[in-house]
Formats: structure tokens, sequence, C-alpha cells
């Protein structure tokens, strides 16, 4: 093998020295981050703010939301997923297993709004909606009401424990094993009438998993919310990496403008160094508000959660410096670089998202507009497919399945289109259908093969109701003859 020439180990060497320069900058750049690993509590400061203002209205319709099976709707619960029933109440909607697909629509709605959201602005989903950072927050409030301020909780944390920090601890947690019991009872109710699940309750009688559900919550968010908190979007989330990894230049997130605040420096009474320093003032309180205790001048983390707290608090300094708001604020990575940004009407993600988005929207609409408190399916028998009577006709056997999806009984009569000279051998053309039940009716349909010419002819089995005139369904189907 030929001796390597001097041109090669000066490229070799000079590899080698791009190689350790690029591991410089990376263990430098590395230096600068900080992932608590729980061996600190974050006890974040809360300071008035618009988006502080934001976050407490989307929680707030998030409990509401959460908390609606306890609404009544038309002498009924107003959202009830009744599996035994088979029946899914969303207010004046009632919703059937035939039409289950309408559910897996409204669940990809939100899958898709989340994507939509996330690619517009980040992690706005784990910011103000998600259960963990709203319980988070709620407990946190309680936690500075009972122990007060974050200096004051960390003293009390390390101070020896006495008969007033044990009153205080055992109040708190006492309060925390209630809210999250409260949560399991209410997604429970989801699924069993809250008033027949409080009289369960009361009786110490009813199925176990109204037992089990509220003991999974009262376990999960005591734990998740009381201890491990931003924990949990560190290291058991996984959507958190999802949303991580769909953020482009253009995603606007929370970003300190280093340009702007660059270099830093604490401002003295009467000091002029604002000619020196940037606009920074090195205060940390957008580190002391952070929920997760991420230092946001140090760039994009892995625990920003885009809440957006610390743009209060930012702008809270700048007001009191005489300096304008805006050092840290939404705006994408293009931006901060000073280059072109792209109008979201032009980003590609955003408008295939956004796509998907409309056909869901479409695809439900739909779906409210045809529901049919009378519906009706027909199954063609496949063995045999056709049969020659003796006197030369043929004859088809069905199945057919009426759904009465009202909570009276219904009287239907059925009947046939499509072939002239067809007949319908039924026991009775009209019959019975108790209410919020299926039907199955089997029938034979005969033909002279000179109606139905060769193959299959398509025809329309018809079910109108007798008790509620005007409600009638149409199914299409075919009868099959001799090639």
């Amino acid at each position: 093998m030929p001796e390597p020439t001097n041109k090669s180990q000066q490229e070799i060497k000079k590899s080698d020295e791009s190689e350790k320069d690029s591991l410089d900058q990376f263990y430098s750049e590395l230096s600068y981050w900080h992932v608590n690993m729980g061996e600190e509590s974050v006890h974040a400061k809360r300071i008035p703010g618009k988006y502080r203002r934001i976050k407490w209205t989307t929680a707030s319709l998030y409990l509401l939301f959460f908390f609606a099976p306890f609404l009544r709707w038309e002498g009924r619960q107003a959202l009830l997923f009744d599996i035994p029933q088979r029946k899914y109440y969303l207010f004046s909607i009632t919703i059937w297993p035939q039409d289950i697909w309408m559910l897996s629509i409204l669940l990809m709605t939100f899958f898709i709004s989340l994507f939509v959201a996330t690619t517009i602005a980040g992690r706005v989903f784990c910011g103000y909606i998600c259960c963990q950072t709203v319980s988070t927050d709620i407990f946190t409030w309680i936690e500075e009401k009972l122990e007060g301020q974050p200096p004051a909780r960390r003293a009390m944390d390390k101070a020896p424990w006495t008969g007033k920090k044990v009153g205080i601890k055992l109040a708190k947690h006492s309060i925390f094993l209630f809210l999250s019991l409260l949560t399991g009872v209410a997604f429970t109710a989801y699924f069993i009438d809250v008033y027949d699940l409080w009289q369960k309750y009361l009786s110490l009688q009813g199925p176990i998993y109204i037992w089990t559900v509220p003991a999974v919550f009262l376990i999960a968010f005591y734990i998740n919310a009381g201890f491990l908190r931003e924990q949990v979007c560190f290291w058991l989330c996984p959507y958190a990496r999802i949303q991580g990894v769909m953020a482009d230049p253009e995603t606007i997130l929370p970003t300190y403008d280093y340009h702007r605040g660059e270099p830093r420096g604490r401002l003295k009474k009467g000091s002029t160094s604002s000619q020196v320093h940037g606009d920074c003032v090195d205060c940390h309180l957008c580190v002391a508000v952070c929920p997760t205790g991420i230092d946001i001048r140090n760039g994009q983390q892995e625990g920003c959660i885009t809440c957006a707290l610390c743009l209060d608090a930012c702008d809270t300094i700048m007001c009191k410096v005489n300096k304008p708001k805006g050092l840290i604020r939404y705006m994408s990575l293009n931006e901060l670089n000073g280059k072109p940004t792209v109008p979201l009407f032009k980003r590609a993600r955003v408008l295939f998202y956004s796509t998907l988005l409309l056909c869901a929207f479409l695809g439900i609409g739909y779906g409210l507009t045809h529901l049919s408190p009378l519906d009706l399916m027909v199954i063609h028998d496949r063995q045999p497919l056709y049969v020659r009577l003796s006197d030369g006709s043929i004859q088809n056997k069905y199945t057919l399945k009426v759904i009465n999806k009202t909570d009276t009984d219904m009287e239907v009569k059925v009947s046939i289109q499509g072939i002239k000279k067809g007949v319908l051998v039924v026991p009775s053309r009209v019959f019975k259908i108790a209410a919020g039940k299926v039907k199955p009716v089997q029938l034979f349909l005969k033909a002279r093969p000179e109606d139905i010419g060769k193959g299959s002819v398509p025809i329309f089995f018809h079910v109108r109701s007798l008790t509620q005139p005007g409600m009638k369904k149409t199914y299409q189907s075919s009868f099959i003859g001799p090639s």
C-alpha cells in the first residue's frame, strides 16, 4: 500500500482539528444547558401578565370540559359514553355504534389540531392545555397559598420537621389527594351517569371499574402533579418528543433576542451602562418564573413548554428600566437570524395539516347533518348466490338489519324497487322494532329471468316508519342471477 503523501497528511490533520473544534463547540454549548434530573425542586415564581391570564383562561376551559359529565342536558347527562347500552351522548346528539366513525374523525381532528398548533407555535398544547401542566399549575398555586412564595417554600423544604411544618404539609397533600380522587371520579363519570355513580359510591356497590379507575387517577395525578411535575415533561411524556421534532425554522417560539440583549449587565441606580451592555439586565426573573426551571436565554431547550411566562417576566423588567418590551418574545429562528419569514398561508406543512383539518371538520359536519334515527343494512346471502325454483324463477335471500335509534318503539314497513314484477317473500312487510334495538329480518326476493336479464341487477330496499311519518331509510343492494 503506498505511503500517504504530504498533502493527504495535511488534509487528515485539518480534519482532526476541525473535528476537535466541533467537539469543543458542542461541549461549550452543552455547558450552558442544564436539565434538572430531579435533584432539585422547581418552585416557580408567579407574576401577573398577558400570558398568565391566557394560561388561566385555557386551564378554566379545560376544567369545564373535564367536569362536563356533571352537567345535565335534556334530562340526562350532557356527555356520556354508555358502553353497555352502546350509546354515546354529546349534548343533544346521540351517536350509535353504526355512527362510531364520527367519533374516530373527532379524535383525528384533535390530533391534527395539535399538529397545526405545533407547526405554527411549538408546544402550545403543553404550555396551556395539557392535563399535566394544568394540574401542576393548580397544585403549585395551592402550595403557594399554604407555604408562601418560592424562597419560603425552599426554606421550608430544608427546615427541620416541626408541628407547624407537619400541619402545612399534611393540609397540602390532603388537598392534592382529594383533587386527584375527584379527577378520577370525573373521568369515570364519562362512562356511567354521575347520579348513579354517586349512588353506587354511597351504597358501596357497583362494578369494579368505578373503584379501580379513580384509584388509578388518584395515584397517577398525586405522583405526577404533586411530586414529579416537570420531570414528566422531561422524561415520561412521548408527545413532548413528537412536538419537539415538528418545529422548523419558521415555527414561532418564546425566544431570547440575543442581538439586543447581549452582553448582559446589571443596572445600578443612576448608571448609564446601557451604552456598554445590552438590554438584558441579568435579573434571572425569566428563570424564576419558568415551571421547568430552564434559562430561555441559552436558546431552545428540551424543557421549554412554550408557556410564555418568561415573556411576562421580561416585559415587566423592561418596563421598569424604561426599555422596549419584547426582549423575549414569540419569534421564529429565521426572524432571529434576520432571514426573510414565510407567511403562514405559504408554508407547505401548515397548508397540508390545515387541509386535513378542514376535511375532518367537513366529515364531522356531514355526519351531524346526516344522522338518522332509523338505519338500515342489507346483507346478501352468498351461499348460494341465487336459487332457481321449480317454476323457473330466480330467488335471492337477504338479511335486513333495521336499527331503531329512538327511545320509543317503532313500526316500519319494508318495500323494494328496481325489479319489475319482483315478488318479496316475507312473513310480514310490517314489523315492530323495540327502542334502541336492532331487528334482523330474513326475506326472499323472486323474479322471472326475463325481468332481470343476465348477471346482477341493482335493487333498493326501503324501510319507512309507520309510527313516525317521514322517517325512512334506503339501502342499495343487488339481485344476482345466472350470467
